[in-house]
């Protein structure tokens, strides 16, 4: 019998390995592989024949996997030339392999569709599983990881508000990851419990950051007595593209830039003479296996599952998507995504979900969203 292999790209979620953990077992579940291959850090896996041994995997090393953070195979960033699409296509001919699943976002969507289409002369099928904490993948409701990362984002800043209104004796400033959208950020927005709650600002790079507006809106709530918490995208722009944070290096089309929590608790400093400090919680918001939600675990379980039903049936060219049915009660119904129709377009926060003023997030948002947090808010007692 054929082989089938998996392959993990981008940055890994907390739940990644619960779609690993989906599609293993439903390729064992099927019979029709005899063997389960992960590629060691993805498509350099490929490209140098590192493969690792899924189907071996003991019952109770595959419910552990289910609930491990990160990729247990291991991830890549790899630029690819189109020499090493070729060379992939070699490999996994000589490696009896002819079933593939790409475990990504657009990058490795569109890795899916490019081995694919230098494959046509061999028994290839290829698919995809979503996965991105950014949830800038198209077609899609949302994608497994992001819900862990808005349930982190959510936590993080409902724990933190509660210190800062305890002390309210500077303006907070907490940075999420996020370079060209802000779903993440917005998810901070789930913290509130009455009205005047923190986040008092939301910052997203969908809507133009304007200094004066900012400022002003820091001062309005500092003047309230209770802190100031500002929650913001590592990618906040100007209204002419540019990055609110300046660069700190550049090394050909690299570009680093610093924090920008850091930037903008300087800016409050120095204009409106108010204490400031800055909380940057990185790459622990993706990779936080204590915030992980159920809802997001069991989707990621589902679509990986999905997916490798879909090779194993003949369906080459797919990922495997969500559509939303209703958000009371949330209900999600599986579907099937041509991997071309994705083509590397980047999923931003929709405008409707802004609020007026550029600082905030509206209901419509918190209502798509609080479904995929999997669990109730802390119901922490506030006795000034």
């Amino acid at each position: 019998m054929p082989k089938m292999l998996i392959v993990h790209g981008g940055a890994p979620t907390a739940v990644i390995n619960a779609s690993l953990y989906g599609a293993i077992k439903e390729a064992k579940r099927s019979g029709k592989v005899d063997c389960i291959l992960g590629a060691v850090h993805g498509t350099a896996g490929i490209l140098n024949e590192q493969f690792t041994d899924l189907g071996g995997l003991s019952d109770e090393m595959m419910e552990k996997l289910r609930f491990s953070p990160a990729s247990a195979i291991g991830t890549s960033r790899t630029p690819l030339e189109d020499r090493d699409y070729e060379k992939m296509a070699s490999v996994l001919k000589k490696n009896d392999i002819v079933y593939v699943l790409f475990t990504g976002g657009n990058g490795s969507m569109d890795t899916c569709r490019k081995l694919s289409s230098v494959c046509t002369d061999q028994a290839l099928i290829v698919g995809g599983i979503p996965k991105t904490i950014d949830n800038d993948l198209d077609l899609t409701d949302h994608a497994p990881g992001y819900g862990s990362a808005a349930l982190f984002a959510a936590r993080t800043m409902e724990e933190i508000a509660m210190d800062v209104r305890s002390l309210p004796i500077h303006v907070c400033i907490v940075e999420y990851m996020g370079r060209n959208s802000g779903w993440i950020t917005a998810a901070s927005a789930l913290a509130r419990k009455q009205a005047g709650d923190a986040p008092h600002i939301i910052l997203i790079p969908e809507a133009p950051f304007d200094e004066e507006k900012f400022l002003s809106e820091v001062r309005r709530v500092w003047e309230q007595g209770h802190g100031v918490m500002v929650a913001v995208s590592e990618g906040i722009r100007y209204a002419d593209g540019t990055p609110v944070a300046p660069p700190v290096f550049k090394s050909g089309r690299a570009v680093y830039f610093g924090a920008v929590s850091q930037h903008l608790s300087r800016l409050v400093i120095e204009k409106l003479g108010i204490k400031a400090r800055f909380e940057t919680p990185g790459i622990l918001g993706r990779s936080c296996a204590e915030l992980t939600s159920s809802v997001d675990r069991d989707e990621a379980v589902r679509m990986g599952a999905l997916a490798a039903r879909t090779v194993l049936s003949g369906k080459s060219g797919f990922m495997s998507g969500l559509r939303r049915i209703s958000d009371d009660p949330y209900q999600c119904e599986e579907i099937l995504i041509p991997v071309e129709q994705l083509v590397l377009h980047e999923r931003l926060f929709p405008k409707e979900f802004i609020s007026e003023n550029g600082l905030d997030v509206n209901d419509s948002f918190l209502r798509w969203c609080r479904p995929l947090l999997g669990q109730k808010m802390h119901d922490f007692v506030r006795l000034i």
